[in-house]
């Protein structure tokens, strides 16, 4: 049972995982089609009983995922094992709450594991890259948001000094608001500045914006560039594709081939 649910190497395994990608989309479409009013109510009763026969076979596929392991907590905390539950819990939620089962909307989260479950190590190598140009470049971001915020905590200041009620900033966290919608370009013309003074202010605002845009942008662009040229001067990295599962602690990273877990040194052969 660990082997089918939990790895991808053997038939019965990459059957039970393209089966469960096949619902997880059909739940995604359920959930969507009910949103629409017209549908909902000639083909309510429908939907309700698609979803509740896929959420019933996601807890069940839940539960045998805990009783598989050896140490249940690490499957259960881990991201994979947080994502199962929340795409599985808000049907159950909608006895309490209306409108909760909109949430299973979440379980495309697990469409993640279809790269690894169909082993596409093209896509899994850009993965890795882009997830690696991000993680390089947070300090930079967060220094980078972080001079934002200042930007628009005293732009947001001065516009409410210069407009005042009259013109819609009624304190300086709306006005702050403004300027947040107004740098990231989005301008929703809730509030407008209407003084000359104001107008001007706001103009080299929205200027700005097109550069605040183009930075962070540039951050990551220039990590995953330098991560690139990392791979073409190692070409002969391998990118590892072994869906193995250790059945005593869950950690899924092997090399191929592997024969013991490299995490708890666990026998991943079954038998």
């Amino acid at each position: 049972m660990h082997e089918i649910i939990y790895e991808a190497d053997t038939p019965q395994g990459k059957l039970f995982d393209v089966i469960l990608l096949i619902l997880i989309l059909a739940s995604i479409v359920l959930v969507m089609l009910e949103s629409v009013e017209s549908l909902r109510s000639e083909y309510g009763d429908i939907f309700q009983i698609g979803e509740w026969i896929i959420t019933i076979f996601f807890t069940l596929e839940y539960f045998a995922r805990i009783i598989t392991v050896n140490k249940p907590k690490n499957y259960i905390f881990s991201f994979y094992g947080i994502i199962d539950f929340i795409s599985t819990i808000p049907l159950y939620l909608s006895f309490f709450i209306v409108g909760s089962n909109a949430l299973l909307t979440f379980r495309a989260l697990r469409l993640l594991r279809v790269f690894r479950i169909l082993k596409v190590t093209r896509y899994i190598g850009e993965s890795n890259k882009l997830t690696k140009a991000l993680v390089d470049s947070k300090t930079k971001i967060s220094v980078f948001l972080f001079t934002v915020l200042i930007i628009c905590i005293i732009s947001g200041t001065v516009m409410y000094l210069v407009e005042g009620k009259e013109s819609g900033f009624t304190n300086i966290p709306v006005s702050i608001y403004w300027c947040i919608v107004t740098l990231t370009t989005v301008g929703y013309g809730d509030i407008h500045p209407i003084t000359p003074l104001g107008q001007f202010l706001a103009s080299i605002i929205m200027i700005m914006g097109y550069g605040i845009i183009a930075v962070p942008t540039g951050i990551v662009s220039a990590e995953y560039t330098k991560s690139a040229l990392d791979d073409t001067s190692n070409q002969d990295e391998h990118i590892h594709t072994n869906t193995q599962s250790c059945s005593n602690c869950n950690h899924d990273t092997h090399h191929d081939h592997a024969k013991f877990c490299n995490h708890c040194g666990y026998s991943l052969d079954n038998d």
